[in-house]
């Protein structure tokens, strides 16, 4: 028989949650004996829900402080006034979830997928502490994410408006076209986070880290902010001089596509170093681009699905977040480039043939590529000394004979199997 905590909430037996969450397992998955779990107003403290199926699970009103849900899957969950304080939420799968009113103080939610989640205010139901659920109480509540460590999470379009997040670790995050208006952010470390699109009408950044982050569309001047605010570094909206000039850039790009389709009768390589390629937005998709020079070119957000980069020269180049997936990368450089989270599933960066016995090896030295996602890439012999893939998932990549001299690659995903691979 379950028993009755003081906070109101039912206590499981660990056999009694196993056979929920095995239940909810089957009804995901379609499988004869399932059933859609229903665990609200539950203590759950400490419970042990590690990489299972909790897709659309109702978990409203528990407590699940200092859970361990790393990779846990709570996609559409009803998360809706639970207590998540302190729990194990990296790389967990929140996408849609309901969490209104929830309380994530402490959290760790490093790399957690949480597009779309919502955390507005929402009325909580209080049980009483002695009646239980049969007394119970209503107060408003909004989203707390005080002291959260979310690096490298993705929050793009979730709902964050009156939500409060002091001091939480956003270091790397994307939150493109997230809504944060009246959000808490005071302290908050945002370093080169991908803010593109966000609402911030009266956001509260005072104090906040923004250095380096990417503020495209971002109207900072409807937000508060305080002499303590850093911003060096954070890239605005393309300049009035860089939408002028994109035409001619996509120009040369398109030149650089023809002499590589006539073997050099027509047009000629491009150069476009340091130029700011964002207004061209998906222009580029799927051209080829073999031996373009683009170093220290911004490039923050592109689709470049497709493209071909053989024996491109994209040193120092602003990639955080760019889609890259399908890519033809072979010898091309990519030293000190920065792509923080961005999408090199099943691209090619391996040596680029140039004639008899000799090759020319793709190269990462020194780049950033934190929480990118590279499933299915072939790295094969890709140079990646110095670089920062932590967090970087590499699940069914291919990095047979890479070089790895002083790389970080703290949390990575798959990594010593793409070597053996």
């Amino acid at each position: 028989m379950s028993a009755v905590a003081l906070t109101g909430r039912r206590r499981l037996s660990a056999g009694e949650i196993e056979m929920i969450v095995a239940a909810h397992e089957r009804f995901v998955t379609g499988r004869p004996g399932g059933k859609r779990a229903v665990l609200k107003f539950v203590d759950l403290t400490g419970v042990d829900l590690s990489g299972r199926n909790l897709s659309d699970a109702d978990l409203s009103a528990s407590i699940l402080d200092r859970a361990k849900l790393a990779v846990t899957n709570l996609e559409r969950a009803n998360l809706f006034g639970c207590d998540l304080r302190k729990a194990d939420l990296r790389g967990a799968r929140l996408v849609r979830a309901d969490l209104r009113g929830a309380c994530l103080q402490g959290a760790n939610l490093t790399q957690a997928d949480l597009t779309q989640a919502d955390f507005r205010i929402g009325q909580v139901a209080i049980p009483h502490p002695s009646k239980g659920l049969s007394s119970l109480s209503h107060e408003s509540r909004h989203g707390q994410l005080d002291n959260a460590v979310l690096c490298g999470a993705t929050f793009d379009g979730s709902q964050m408006n009156d939500a409060s997040a002091y001091a939480a670790d956003f270091t790397d995050c994307s939150l493109k076209g997230a809504k944060m208006t009246g959000a808490n952010l005071k302290d908050a470390k945002m370093s080169g986070a991908i803010l593109d699109g966000a609402e911030v009408t009266g956001t509260n950044f005072e104090g906040a880290d923004l250095s380096y982050a990417a503020m495209n569309g971002v109207d900072v001047a409807r937000a508060r902010t305080s002499a303590s605010t850093k911003m060096g570094g954070a890239i605005r909206a393309p300049s009035s001089e860089a939408m002028t000039r994109a035409a001619g850039l996509l120009a040369q790009a398109q030149a650089n596509h023809a002499w590589c389709k006539t073997s050099g009768k027509e047009g000629r390589p491009a150069n476009l170093d340091r130029q700011d390629l964002r207004p061209l937005g998906a222009r580029l998709r799927g051209l080829r681009l073999t031996a373009l020079s683009a170093k220290g070119a911004v490039m923050v957000g592109m689709d470049l699905t497709g493209v071909h980069l053989q024996g491109a020269n994209l040193e120092g180049a602003d990639l955080r977040g760019a889609i890259l997936r399908g890519a033809d990368l072979r010898g091309a450089r990519l030293a000190g480039a920065n792509l923080t989270k961005a999408d090199l599933r099943d691209c090619v960066i391996a040596p680029l043939p140039l004639g008899g016995a000799r090759e020319a090896p793709g190269s990462l030295d020194h780049a950033r590529v934190r929480y990118a996602l590279a499933q299915g890439a072939d790295m094969s012999g890709v140079i990646l000394d110095g670089a920062d893939v932590r967090g970087c998932d590499f699940t069914g990549a291919r990095l047979t004979g890479a070089s790895l001299k002083e790389t970080d690659y703290q949390a990575a995903v798959g990594l010593d199997a793409a070597r053996a691979a």
